[in-house]
């Protein structure tokens, strides 16, 4: 009976051409607005790292106070200063713990290469790689040891490695950054998560993969700046690096991974009693003032997903619900226009079930046909994103199965949904008047 019912949908929809073009034109257009915006707003949107979002955490402590708010909202600052985020270190109360912030040096002349070449890095504590989940193409991150011991070691993207040594195995190679030299221990695979969750308030929420990551410490010994934001409060008289590394100037991105929410309890009540006691050393003049956020609180907190992003997709779903609108409209005159023939069938002894199958076939029918020409709007759309929304944005959006499989999905299904009230009124027409008045 599907065939069958099929084959009465194709000769209806050939029967009236311009009404079924519209039909379809409505739905394509309508679903490609929709599923343009709603591929920026996924990408912007997601989860970055899905498997361990609710055990990662970065803290905040407020070592400003609450005059000097970092939003004028009561909140902590978004980053810590070097004094409160060494002593988060050197208390060692997560499993893995990693201090972040972005580095900018440049790659001096070697091999092949007659010029310096510029370079973006991060520097971290080696727990930075079995946190994050961060996948190598060769070697490993430094150890703890390597932390302690400033070990001019570092870690290539494969990107970078590939820019350096034409991407063969370049474990054990030195590269010269910044005047000094480094030895090679890793080479990461294409790692760059969206958005870089973990460096927020140091850079680009939807920025370039880093091209090299080095050790913390060895960062500091070199007395290497930061790439990234430096936010300070009252007047800063820092005369060098070691008044800098005193000052209130938050710059450095915490994180901590955390297991068990007894874990996340016990880390909570460390930073609350680190706060007290920094107040009765007299350094905070304050009530403590902690956060402990983790992936998905923080990127809700720092509004990751730009605001013009949300209203796009509204407005485009806006738009798909007229288009269907007028689906429905269009969908209940050629509905109606058949009453005659409705009320033939259901005295030759059709139920008003098959009426629906039948109807409501036909309607899916438009509903795919308006699907594909929705699928190469969206094609073409999707590759026009920048004209609206930041390269580093756009860039993201792009065409997928999954993506192909929600627009034929959602043209079909909000086409079927549409038709129900046309369809039902065709499966309550009366046999009995149709066929006197006919």
């Amino acid at each position: 009976m599907f065939a069958y019912y099929l084959d009465l949908a194709l000769r209806s929809l050939k029967r009236n051409k311009l009404l079924t073009a519209l039909m379809i034109v409505a739905i394509g257009f309508g679903v490609a607005a929709s599923m343009i915006t709603y591929s920026v707003f996924r990408a912007v949107s997601g989860n970055p790292i899905p498997d361990k979002s609710a055990q990662l955490f970065t803290p905040q402590i407020d070592s400003w106070g609450p005059q000097q708010s970092f939003n004028g909202d009561g909140e902590p600052p978004q980053a810590l200063d070097y004094t409160d985020a060494m002593a988060l270190m050197h208390a060692h109360a997560a499993k893995r713990q990693t201090l972040i912030y972005p580095v900018q040096m440049t790659v001096m002349p070697g091999g092949d290469r007659s010029l310096p070449i510029n370079a973006y890095g991060i520097a971290a504590y080696g727990d930075f790689f079995p946190m994050f989940e961060v996948p190598f193409q060769y070697g490993r991150g430094w150890s703890g040891t390597e932390d302690q011991a400033r070990a001019a070691v570092v870690v290539l993207s494969e990107a970078f490695n590939r820019k350096l040594f034409g991407g063969a195995d370049s474990l054990g190679h030195e590269v010269n950054l910044g005047g000094h030299t480094y030895r090679v221990v890793g080479v990461i695979r294409h790692w760059n998560p969206q958005p870089r969750f973990y460096a927020l308030f140091g850079g680009s929420d939807f920025g370039q993969p880093a091209d090299f990551y080095m050790p913390f410490t060895r960062a500091l010994d070199l007395h290497i700046g930061t790439a990234g934001n430096n936010s300070c409060r009252g007047k800063q008289t820092a005369r060098g690096w070691d008044d800098y590394l005193q000052s209130n100037c938050v710059w450095i991105n915490p994180w901590v991974e955390l297991d068990t929410p007894a874990e996340v309890a016990r880390y909570r009540n460390f930073l609350e009693g680190y706060a007290v006691e920094q107040q009765r050393a007299g350094r905070f003049n304050w009530p403590p003032n902690v956060r402990l956020r983790d992936v998905t609180q923080w990127l809700a907190y720092m509004h990751v997903v730009p605001p013009e992003s949300r209203i796009a997709l509204m407005v485009s779903l806006g738009f798909f619900v007229i288009c269907l609108v007028n689906t429905v409209g269009l969908l209940l005159a050629k509905f109606m226009r058949r009453a005659g023939e409705i009320g033939v069938r259901r005295a030759l002894g059709a139920s008003r079930r098959e009426i629906y199958f039948q109807f409501l076939i036909e309607a899916a029918t438009v509903g795919l046909a308006g699907g594909l020409l929705g699928l190469l709007l969206t094609a073409v759309g999707v590759s026009g994103v920048g004209l609206l929304f930041e390269p580093q944005i756009a860039r993201l959006a792009h065409v997928d199965l999954s993506l192909i499989a929600l627009t034929l999905g959602v043209a079909i299904a909000a086409t079927v949904i549409a038709a129900f009230y046309p369809t039902w009124r065709a499966a309550h027409v009366q046999p009995a008047w149709h066929l006197r008045t006919n």
